[in-house]
């Protein structure tokens, strides 16, 4: 197959999974054509059977504000024209869908090319749902030949509240490739970032208020006065001078440690004692996937797709959300006891790779797509293109 894929090529667990599935793709003997402002910052070098096309915005003074939405579709339509695409995978409704509606419609019925959507979350749980975007989300996603969810969570969520027909959405999970956070594959970092004795506990995000980062902090400030650690912030966002001030509110600022955005985040997982995931959402929770398949157990919230991905009791441990004495206390039985670190860890791994590895998640997407592409033109109900029902 020739498939076009479209995601947001910055940091963040959409497009990470997004270019981890071209390249998984490409390696299966499919053609792949990544389409978007920037080439993804997981695609750090030339790879057989992957192309990059960059969409350009035209620098004309009448546009004030660039629409890269446009610019996207024409790019989207010229692609597909060059290259004779199958396929577009474009990963958020919004403006994705959008763009490649237009290019679809652009093609007309020369070229019959089918657009599969995957949703990962914020394009429904939060700028979906807002009013001013509600009718152009719901109207992409009835524009597409089939949509995708990381979840069963998201795809409750889509179904409630833009009524889409549950039939018409397939849940297929974010993966992970076992080679990549395989701990003896990398050298460990963890005498350069604690002290012997200390437990490395670590919370990767992008410092959003979901992410609830105060809470990360309380929780490990309570977790330190019983196991002697050190946290690991790792990433970058709006809520960073937030951690910075708990931290200096509850005296542990000398053992809290800010590292940045980080390329390999693997390479971290792999001397990390712990995860501290308290969000107040997740889609999915690929760090927590991420960390599992480095054997590092997760304390998380009990907060949408998390119990999917999290084992309770197994895998690591859940609270409510903002509980953060029940996290803390988690997170102390799971560190104080060896025995029970190393079953956890065996534990997470052996789950991450039995149920969410590549090899088992990317012939989904293949089964997926044959389908759409065999199947009728509009694989989503016609009447989901129609908006707002109320």
């Amino acid at each position: 197959m020739k498939i076009g894929i479209t995601c947001y090529p910055t940091y963040g667990g959409s497009g990470a999974v997004a270019t981890e599935l071209g390249i998984e793709l490409a390696q299966r003997g499919h053609e792949i054509h990544f389409i978007s402002y920037a080439q993804p910052f997981r695609l750090p070098h030339f790879m057989e059977r992957i192309y990059f096309h960059e969409v350009e915005t035209a620098r004309y003074p009448l546009f004030e504000h660039h629409n890269y939405s446009l610019a996207l579709s024409a790019a989207m339509h010229e692609t597909t024209l060059r290259h004779g695409l199958d396929l577009l995978h474009v990963h958020y409704a919004i403006p994705h869908a959008t763009s490649a509606w237009i290019a679809k419609e652009m093609l007309g019925a020369s070229h019959p090319l089918k657009i599969v959507t995957t949703l990962h979350g914020t394009d429904i749980t939060l700028v979906g749902q807002e009013r001013s975007w509600f009718d152009i989300t719901k109207f992409s996603m009835g524009k597409s030949d089939g949509i995708t969810a990381v979840s069963d969570y998201l795809k409750r969520e889509t179904v409630d509240h833009f009524a889409i027909p549950a039939d018409d959405i397939e849940v297929i999970y974010n993966f992970i490739d076992p080679r990549l956070y395989d701990r003896a594959r990398h050298p460990c970092h963890k005498d350069a970032l604690v002290r012997p004795g200390e437990m490395l506990v670590l919370h990767v995000s992008n410092f959003r208020p979901v992410k609830r980062i105060r809470d990360v902090v309380r929780i490990f400030e309570r977790l330190n006065r019983s196991v002697p650690s050190r946290l690991v912030f790792v990433g970058d966002g709006p809520d960073r001078p937030l951690a910075t001030a708990e931290a200096e509110a509850l005296g542990i600022s000398d053992r809290v440690i800010f590292l940045g955005k980080q390329d390999s985040v693997a390479e971290l997982m792999a001397c990390a004692d712990l995860l501290l995931l308290p969000s107040e959402s997740e889609s999915f929770g690929l760090v927590a996937l991420e960390a599992m398949a480095s054997g590092t157990p997760v304390v998380a919230t009990r907060a949408g797709g998390i119990p999917e991905v999290v084992e309770e009791g197994v895998t690591g441990h859940l609270g409510d959300i903002g509980d953060v004495e029940t996290m803390a206390s988690a997170a102390v039985d799971i560190l104080s006891d060896p025995a029970r670190w190393s079953r956890m860890s065996e534990d997470a791994k052996r789950i991450a790779v039995d149920r969410f590895a590549a090899d088992t998640i990317v012939p989904q997407y293949e089964r997926y797509y044959q389908r759409i592409i065999d199947g009728p033109a509009a694989a989503v109900a016609p009447e989901m293109a129609a908006g707002r029902d109320d």
